[in-house]
């Protein structure tokens, strides 16, 4: 697992270029086909010609494109000027590669669902472009399916971290590229979602003791969390800025938030993915579950403060220093991350975090003066309120594979 496409020059790309790209979306390498698969002479007596032809030339193009997008983002992370050239240009290469992906995957799910069974099996090759010297080989169709899907999910948690990128001085279509970003993390939480549900199960017991660990149910699940954790995340931060929205819709959506990336870190925790791309992740969601949490307490305090109770001002303070912190920790959190090999450049505080990290401090001061000074004496609380649980209202969007049916539908 890792933090952005590599290899032996993605290497370079992780230890020279990392300062010149922001990371404010966590993502594993991407993983690609490293050998060409002869579809021919396994398949010549059972498929046509033209449609092995077909295959041949998508899988090889997947490779292609992979390996050109590779070198762009290599050639780009050494010259830290061309960083915004390609956040603005580079999302094509991106697309490209995804519809390359889409197109094969389409080709592929028409021999699975032939039911075709070669009279010799020949493995599929994949490998982590964080490393170049691991091959996974399985001869499973399925594995061909799962992997694909897993890169058409990287593609698209990349395109993510382009329109979430911020200087710290942009102004101009901040806005729509957030609500791209939330339609690109739902379709990301599909196609997860069918991976885990509808692929992985069909592998057989072998090659599920074989597939690597960024192919894990766990893995997939933990990003599955993740991108529907920063959905809200996103979806937060609009609301804070509409006056409109209500104390109870900031703190529904903070809770949801915590949610997410509380079972995000839970996947992650269980499955023990260890190196330092295992713990590059932990720390991301870590990170983003603490700035949720500090989130969290603070509207519920805010919403505490306007009840009536005798203890109502004494639950808000408790609240309140919880956020704060969460806060703290989340802070400490986002610079052990950036500074984690392979080092990322620190992402600025903008939007939700830039608004919490100035409300908390100065509304736990206000509230404390306002408790000192009442006439009535309340008692303090000993303990914090446990913020109120909410189901979740996003969900990912639906992704079916033509012929593939669900295990519910099955």
């Amino acid at each position: 697992m890792g933090c952005s496409f590599s290899s032996e020059k993605g290497d370079i790309f992780l230890r020279q270029g990392a300062a010149s790209m922001h990371m404010v979306v966590f993502l594993p390498g991407l993983r690609l086909p490293s050998q060409t698969f002869d579809f021919h002479s396994t398949f010549a007596e059972l498929v046509p010609k033209d449609i092995l032809d077909q295959l041949s030339f998508l899988r090889a193009r997947v490779m292609r494109l992979g390996v050109a997008l590779e070198d762009k983002i290599t050639t780009v992370s050494k010259l830290r000027s061309q960083w915004k050239s390609f956040t603005q240009h580079g999302k094509k290469k991106v697309s490209d590669l995804q519809q390359a992906l889409e197109d094969y995957l389409l080709m592929m799910i028409n021999l699975v669902n032939e039911d075709v069974q070669p009279a010799q099996t020949v493995p599929f090759v994949w490998k982590n472009q964080e490393d170049a010297q691991l091959e996974t080989s399985i001869s499973e169709f399925y594995y061909e399916v799962a992997s694909v899907l897993h890169a058409m999910a990287m593609c698209s948690l990349f395109q993510a971290n382009l329109l979430l990128t911020y200087n710290g001085q942009e102004t101009s279509g901040l806005e729509d590229r957030r609500k791209q970003a939330i339609d690109v993390f739902l379709k990301v939480s599909g196609v997860l979602e069918c991976a885990v549900k509808n692929i992985l199960p069909r592998l057989s017991k072998e090659g599920r003791s074989k597939i690597p660990a960024d192919l894990k149910e766990g893995v997939l699940h933990a990003l599955l969390m993740q991108s529907l954790g920063q959905s809200v995340e996103i979806q937060l931060g609009l609301a804070i800025e509409n006056v409109k929205a209500t104390l109870a819709v900031k703190r529904r959506l903070a809770c949801e938030q915590v949610k997410c990336f509380l079972e995000a870190f839970g996947d992650i925790q269980a499955l023990g993915v260890g190196g330092i791309w295992g713990e590059k992740h932990l720390l991301f969601i870590s990170w983003k579950l603490a700035e949720a949490k500090a989130a969290a307490f603070y509207f519920h305090g805010l919403m505490l403060a306007e009840g009536t109770e005798e203890d109502a001002h004494g639950n808000a303070i408790v609240s309140l220093e919880t956020a704060n912190g969460y806060l703290k920790e989340s802070q400490n959190l986002s610079v052990k991350f950036s500074s984690t090999f392979p080092r990322t450049r620190p992402a600025p505080v903008w939007g939700t975090m830039k608004y919490l990290t100035e409300k908390i401090p100065w509304d736990l001061t206000n509230k404390k003066r306002m408790y000192r000074s009442s006439k009535h004496k309340e008692k303090f609380p000993g303990q914090v309120a446990q913020l109120p649980d909410f189901a979740l209202s996003l969900h990912p969007e639906e992704f079916k594979l033509p012929g593939i049916l669900s295990k519910s539908d099955a």
